[in-house]
């Protein structure tokens, strides 16, 4: 079967289409800026790139775009839409109500749109595609595969704030956790490096990048992750605070004279890594400018790698115990710096890394601990994309 998996955003569309036989991806592409003026990638396997600059004043039209250049006669893959059985869709936000993926339909639909309270940057925008592609390809199933869905077996002692309990029943404020899809992947391939099935292992999953989140993964399931309410909690990311004593909203509030929704863009698009250094929320700018000198720079990317450390340090309590720590997602797989600053914290209890074999080792799987350390160290590409298909494929097939 032939998946075409959709991650859609508020101006952007990312896309592979998949083989789910082999896993081999067929072609992949991002549309961006829809809505604004339009240019589409497309990278089809075996052929030449396309760059296409075109108007996209939506998604339906982004959408129709990605699939005349899938059938193309010089930049196709595949003869004809007919040959695509099952499109995946990312859902940011699933709420309590979606603990796994499930087919798509109005009924489904509509729970979704009661989670975007909780994701209003994402859930409107992820149901932009989805309505796109029931309108283009009404006959083909879809499936909706939700970041939050992995973390609906933390139990109560983590996902539980410290406020009256009537606002968790009201209107649903617990932690609910994200990257689901990348942490489930990741130590599902974990286990299968240490050869063993994954409710036989314990595996602390740290996916670093511009957004970045740990999970404790007991015996194959989150019992606990950093990321909340909302993507802001937990390390401090690209753009992202991370989490903060709440006070300082109201704080920066009254001595700014800012509003609530200004103090909430500065934390979600002006803090973290952007924020501390004043140089940029691309980590390879700041490994840069740390080498360099800059005092600033690498601040944050020691308060980056020192809250990391204290995750880990925490979650090998909450499962008593790990056997392998996971690093994936573009800062975990290639930033080199990071893990070994990071695994530096970690010497104190027993982990430690072959040193010279972490600088060489850059979006390849890889075992980096020595003999003697109390638990691996793994370096783990994710593939949400290929995860999100193959949920697809179960649930068409079933």
């Amino acid at each position: 079967m032939k998946v075409l998996v959709l991650n859609c955003g508020s101006s952007s569309l990312k896309y592979q289409l998949i083989d789910s036989e082999s896993e081999r991806v067929l072609a992949k592409g991002l549309c961006e800026r829809i809505g604004i003026d339009g240019r589409l990638t497309h990278r089809p396997a075996g052929k030449e790139q396309v760059v296409l600059e075109k108007n996209m004043p939506n998604h339906t039209v982004a959408v129709s775009l990605v699939l005349e250049h899938l059938i193309a006669p010089d930049c196709g893959v595949i003869r004809d839409l007919s040959e695509i059985g099952a499109i995946g869709h990312r859902i940011v936000h699933g709420g309590e109500k979606f603990a796994k993926s499930t087919l798509i339909t109005s009924d489904v639909i509509r729970e979704i749109e009661k989670c975007s309270d909780l994701a209003p940057l994402h859930n409107p925008a992820n149901l932009i595609g989805v309505r796109a592609c029931r309108q283009l390809m009404p006959q083909v199933p879809m499936a909706a595969v939700f970041d939050t869905a992995f973390h609906q077996t933390m139990p109560k002692r983590a996902y539980l704030y410290g406020i009256p309990h009537e606002y968790y029943e009201k209107y649903g404020i617990r932690r609910y956790g994200f990257h689901g899809t990348s942490h489930s992947f990741v130590s599902k391939r974990a286990a299968q490096m240490l050869g063993k099935k994954p409710e036989e292992v314990n595996i602390i999953v740290c996916h670093l990048g511009n957004g970045s989140s740990i999970c404790a993964v007991k015996q194959g399931k989150s019992i606990d992750t950093s990321m909340g309410l909302t993507p802001l909690e937990g390390l401090p990311m690209g753009t992202r605070s991370g989490s903060l004593d709440p006070a300082i909203i109201s704080f920066l509030a009254e001595k700014e004279g800012l509003t609530l929704e200004e103090v909430m863009n500065i934390l979600n698009k002006k803090s973290g890594m952007a924020g501390m250094s004043g140089v940029s929320s691309d980590f390879r700018d700041l490994d840069d400018a740390a080498s360099g000198g800059n005092v600033l720079a690498d601040e944050a990317l020691e308060v980056f790698c020192y809250d990391i450390a204290k995750y880990i340090g925490a979650y090998m309590v909450a499962m008593g115990g790990a056997d392998a720590i996971a690093f994936t997602a573009g800062v975990g797989e290639n930033d080199t710096k990071v893990r070994a600053r990071v695994c530096g914290f970690l010497e104190g209890i027993g982990i430690h890394i072959n040193k010279v074999l972490n600088s060489a080792t850059k979006g390849i799987e890889m075992d980096l601990a020595t003999e003697d350390s109390v638990c691996r160290v793994l370096v783990v590409p994710t593939n949400e994309e290929l995860a999100i298909a193959r949920e697809t494929v179960a649930l068409v097939e079933a």
